[in-house]
């Protein structure tokens, strides 16, 4: 069960990263297109900034779930390092349980929001995107995070507070 939970988690991971390089080399794309036509064509593109925002918070949100997995996010864990290994393993554990809680709180929060984007046609003001569809990267991101962060609870798998310290 935990290799089948493990290969969907790679399969996952894999789409992860294509999706949020692909939004990043979209905006990096946006960006070089603006600034050619600015500086050679006198134009720019006016909906340009709207769009590669709504871009990296996709490429940031998504992304955060590699991340996560690889246990590579930034975390202030000196005084923790220097614990006993059992204390910091707790910690660790209690760390990932509060952030799934407040993962799992902010997307229950937040899909009313999108959806009444949804239902309101909320557009966004240049580009005239729908609004729910960059807004939805946050739940979306912080569900896939607090699902690995699951994972990684339930299976082992992954690096520690006390691995990541002496890397």
């Amino acid at each position: 069960m935990t290799e089948y939970l493990l290969r969907g988690v790679n399969v996952l991971l894999a789409v992860i990263r294509v999706l949020a390089a692909t939004l990043l080399v979209c905006s990096v794309a946006l960006n070089f297109a603006n600034v050619v036509g600015r500086y050679f064509f006198g134009a720019s593109i006016p909906w340009a900034e709207e769009v590669m925002l709504f871009l990296m918070v996709g490429c940031v949100f998504l992304g955060n779930g590699a991340v996560m997995w690889s246990g590579r996010q930034i975390r202030m864990d000196v005084v923790v390092a220097m614990l006993p290994a059992h204390q910091r393993q707790t910690l660790d554990l209690f760390s990932k349980i509060i952030f799934i809680a407040t993962a799992v709180t902010i997307v229950v929060f937040a899909w009313p929001v999108i959806r009444d984007l949804a239902e309101f046609d909320q557009r966004s003001e240049a580009a005239n995107l729908p609004l729910y569809i960059p807004q939805a990267m946050i739940p979306l991101g912080l569900s896939i995070m607090a699902f690995l962060v699951g994972v990684r609870i339930l299976t082992g798998h992954g690096r520690d507070s006390s691995e990541t310290s002496r890397h």
